[in-house]
């Protein structure tokens, strides 16, 4: 009965902090794609973001299209040409 009463919160411990990080896809009004580690920050006009490497890095609000967490974003297919029918 021990084990279990020290297993269990052990187990929702790591669940937990699991969950919290978490990357996003900044998606650039120019179709660019920029991965970040933790949810980006908003302070006036600009996103505050972490790369990989632990660096932060600057965007104007004005250049982002979207942000979502990397799990549901769509990767877009740009190999198949649908032309409109007239």
């Amino acid at each position: 009965m021990k084990r279990l009463s020290f297993t269990l919160p052990c187990v929702l411990a790591v669940m937990l902090l699991c969950g919290c990080t978490q990357n996003y896809i900044i998606t650039l009004n120019n179709g660019k794609r920029i991965t970040t580690v933790g949810k980006p920050k908003y302070d006036q006009g600009i996103y505050i973001v972490k790369d990989a490497s632990g660096e932060k890095g600057y965007i104007p609000a004005g250049r982002v299209r979207e942000i979502a967490p990397a799990s549901e974003v769509i990767e877009e297919d740009k190999t198949r040409f649908n032309p409109s029918k007239r």
